[in-house]
């Protein structure tokens, strides 16, 4: 499938939403009430949030949006430069296996350089087998393993 990446603007937000909504539908659970303001942050130069978007560019669905990218850069204490998560990958399942999600990867990689980025990194549930078949090409396992707790 040829999309073109690119990042993402204020008149796709039509488009994205159900992408997200997807997404959150995929991890079981809901972000509605971050949702407005996550897609602001996107847009806001001060933020350092960022997202992609995969826009279709062949066929009778030219210009759909069939996927998304969110990166948020931040700094390391490992690091002298700062680091790039590539905190949300999605993309439509009628598009899943045609190159979409490792084309999204891909933007991340480049955007990160050009940032001055040192690393790329993200998680993912040990259940999504699928994407783990792309991500074991094209990254490494850290090893670590994620611990958290709510606050508030």
């Amino acid at each position: 499938m040829a999309v073109n990446i690119r990042p993402a603007t204020p008149a796709d937000k039509t488009q994205w939403l159900p992408l997200w909504q997807g997404y959150q539908t995929f991890y079981k659970v809901d972000l509605s009430a971050v949702t407005d303001a996550t897609w602001a942050r996107f847009h806001d130069a001060a933020e350092p949030m960022r997202c992609a978007v995969a826009e279709q560019l062949d066929g009778p669905q030219a210009g759909r949006l069939v996927g998304f990218v969110h990166m948020v850069f931040h700094r390391s204490c490992w690091l002298q430069n700062p680091s790039c998560y590539l905190q949300d990958l999605f993309a439509a399942p009628d598009v899943r296996g045609q190159g979409v999600g490792r084309a999204l990867i891909e933007h991340v990689y480049a955007q990160a350089a050009l940032a001055g980025s040192a690393r790329v990194w993200w998680l993912t549930h040990e259940s999504n087998a699928q994407a783990m078949l792309l991500y074991d090409r094209i990254a490494e396992k850290s090893g670590f393993v994620q611990y958290r707790k709510a606050i508030g």
